[in-house]
């Protein structure tokens, strides 16, 4: 694993997620896709770490939108409201922009639920534990924002009845879509793999990630006019 890896930790960590993740795929998950975090320059500063993490999700994972999730035995469950990024055609490693942008087939909201069960501080065990991922809900997708277009989407994020401020733009805290494409698809096929046609990645929180208090219900996020989430929390 060299080049888009070469740091070392970054190194050690994916090859301990992708054991962790053939380990699930042997026990009869499917994979479906992939997960980004630490990407704004914030979160990259405090990791010490030139580019983005990434994560992988399998069937497992998948929650409804609407179901309950209960948050017992979560040491700091967090809720991240996303943009689903659905992937139409097989993206190689070193992809240009133009081919990354045009594997982009659809749009659609996501929310990810995480556990921040260890401290923030090395990527190594960070990416080793899956970057805290619990479970993804994804609902509607809109192929009008092929190629990663986010002219004409905006967001709304409501917990119990208060709504939550909106991001300047909605890849302020994520950085830009076909970047984040073009960076999994490099960091999964230096690892072995490839990021593949029916696949979707989540690209980050579009806001700071929510801390869930011992009292919340649930959560709702709109990704208008495309569709809307929910989640309702139960102990």
């Amino acid at each position: 694993m060299s080049g888009t890896l070469d740091d070392p930790r970054v190194a050690r960590g994916m090859r301990a997620q992708f054991e962790l993740r053939a380990r699930r795929l042997r026990a009869g998950e499917q994979p479906i896709g992939w997960k980004v975090g630490f990407g704004t320059p914030a979160g990259m500063q405090r990791l010490g770490i030139a580019a983005p993490l990434v994560g992988f999700m399998t069937d497992a994972s998948l929650l409804a939108s609407g179901a309950e999730f209960s948050l017992a035995g979560m040491t700091k469950p967090v809720i991240e409201p996303e943009i689903a990024i659905y992937i139409g055609q097989d993206v190689p490693a070193g992809a240009d922009r133009q081919t990354a942008a045009a594997a982009v087939a659809a749009l659609g909201p996501a929310i990810e639920i995480a556990d921040l069960d260890a401290p923030v501080e090395d990527p190594e065990p960070i990416l080793a534990g899956n970057i805290f991922h619990r479970r993804v809900i994804v609902g509607p997708r809109d192929n009008g924002h092929a190629g990663a277009r986010l002219a004409g989407l905006a967001s709304d994020i409501t917990r119990h009845t208060t709504t939550v401020p909106p991001p300047a733009t909605l890849d302020a805290n994520t950085g830009e879509l076909i970047g984040i494409v073009q960076h999994v698809a490099n960091v999964v096929a230096a690892c072995g793999d490839t990021l593949r046609a029916g696949q979707f990645i989540i690209a980050g929180s579009i806001v700071p990630p929510i801390l869930l208090e011992p009292d919340e219900k649930s959560v709702s996020y709109t990704l208008a006019p495309i569709g809307t989430l929910t989640v309702r929390f139960t102990r």
